[in-house]
């Protein structure tokens, strides 16, 4: 398969678009997102045009989100407030909405999963759990178990593998 260019790839934009989730997603993401912090912009420019938006910023590093109406509605009711200063620290489902309409145009658009996202525990070496990793690992040869269930860092899935393999765990 030949390596196929978007045409909107040419049309540069600082901000979060459809063109940007198509190439996560053909990487394989599961389009989950952190977003960092939102803040109000008085006279951003957004697509040549200056105007007042709620903006998204994440944790990733992926370009932020101007918040439409929609978006906005929907981030509130996840973050259980109106507030946009209550809008860090929120993992979200990101999608491709070929329905979403601008100016009465049907355009396609960005759009924020209703659905809050339940992210794995992160298991660290000071965990009381970081003992049954060990042991998964010992008994399965791999993490895929545990990956399925929890999250592990690079740096401690190395050090458990090193230790197995060298007698230390």
């Amino acid at each position: 398969m030949t390596n196929l260019t978007h045409y909107r790839k040419v049309f540069k934009s600082d901000h979060l678009g459809c063109a940007d989730l198509e190439e996560f997603q053909e990487s394989g993401s599961n389009l989950i997102f952190t977003i960092k912090c939102v803040r109000q912009e008085r006279g951003a420019k957004v697509a040549g045009r200056k105007i007042d938006a709620n903006i998204a910023y994440f944790q990733e590093n992926i370009k932020p989100l101007v918040l439409n109406a929609t978006n906005s509605k929907t981030l509130s009711k996840l973050a259980d407030s109106c507030f946009v200063e209550n809008w860090s620290n929120i993992a979200v489902q990101l999608y491709i909405d070929p329905s979403a309409t601008m100016k009465g145009e049907v355009v396609g658009g960005v759009r924020i999963s209703p659905n809050p996202v339940k992210l794995k525990q992160m298991i660290t070496r000071n965990d009381p759990q970081f003992s049954n990793v060990i042991n998964a690992y010992k008994r399965d040869g791999n993490f895929s178990k545990v990956l399925a269930k929890a999250s592990l860092s690079d740096e401690d899935m190395q050090y458990i593998s090193n230790g197995v393999a060298n007698g230390q765990l």
